[in-house]
């Protein structure tokens, strides 16, 4: 039997890492994007020990659309195809707009949204070719605007519509398309999170003992690709806002604020 082919931006730590792994178990090899080169290394190593599969890698910054293209065109010259399309990797922020910097913002659009369209932009000819999946790692973000998170909500929104669009493009190619929502996951992401300065703030404001796990998170997604389904919303909570917001919006508003002043060091007390 033909083995498949999944490419995960984002791979070397957290949700992407944990997608690596899960893909390997589903029996893919996997060809892997990131900027940290060690950490790479390092995971298509352990994919290879633990379940014998080929795993490779391009050092990758997914905001440069030169990286993008090469990222592809390395994983086409190693394995010829493309059955699954994740684009996970991301950065988040927290602060107040009015004290944000723009190139906050810039860089939110640069990596969550415009490293996906790049990267599904090179990768959809080969997608075509197997019928297979795009996958856009989003957020409950993308659905309700969160306060302190203007740049991470706009860019969610914007990957969101993209894919969103893309699917109505392609109803009749027999590619399929999903947009997965964790709930707060366990990972670097927060720690990496600029403030509004555009500096990492280094601590989580959340009980990281309390969220799910990035493992979790990678089992829900896949299990999402294998069913074809459009959207993957992962929490009771999640679900919860998306309806809230869809019925009672104002309600969702009052909610969604008091839940983001309650963080610890919150930008609102």
């Amino acid at each position: 039997m033909e083995v498949k082919v999944a490419f995960i931006t984002g791979a070397s730590n957290g949700i992407g890492k944990a997608l690596a792994y899960r893909a390997a178990e589903e029996g893919f090899k996997t060809h892997l994007a990131a900027r940290n080169e060690t950490a790479l290394q390092a995971v298509c190593k352990d994919i290879y020990t633990k379940f014998g599969l080929e795993s490779t890698y391009t050092v990758t910054d997914v905001s440069l659309e030169s990286d993008c293209q090469r990222y592809i065109d390395e994983g086409i010259k190693n394995y010829e195809k493309i059955d699954v399309l994740i684009n996970n990797a991301g950065i988040s922020m927290r602060g107040l707009f009015i004290e944000t910097e723009i190139h906050v913002l810039k860089n939110l659009m640069d990596i969550n949204f415009w490293g996906s369209v790049y990267c599904t932009k090179c990768a959809l000819p080969y997608i075509l070719q197997s019928k297979g999946s795009i996958v856009g790692v989003s957020s409950i973000a993308g659905f309700k605007g969160l306060p302190a998170r203007t740049g991470y909500s706009a860019s969610k929104f914007a990957l969101q519509g993209f894919l969103e669009s893309l699917r109505n493009e392609n109803l009749k190619s027999g590619i399929h398309v999903m947009i997965a929502c964790p709930g707060y996951t366990e990972s670097n992401i927060r720690k990496s999170a600029l403030n509004s300065k555009g500096v990492a703030q280094g601590e989580t404001p959340l009980n990281e003992s309390n969220l799910m796990s990035a493992d979790e998170v990678a089992v829900q997604i896949w299990d999402g690709i294998k069913r074809k389904r459009w959207y993957v919303i992962m929490t009771l909570q999640g679900k919860l806002a998306v309806f809230i917001n869809k019925w009672f919006p104002r309600l969702a508003d009052i909610l969604t604020y008091n839940v983001i002043s309650r963080e610890p060091d919150s930008p609102f007390k």
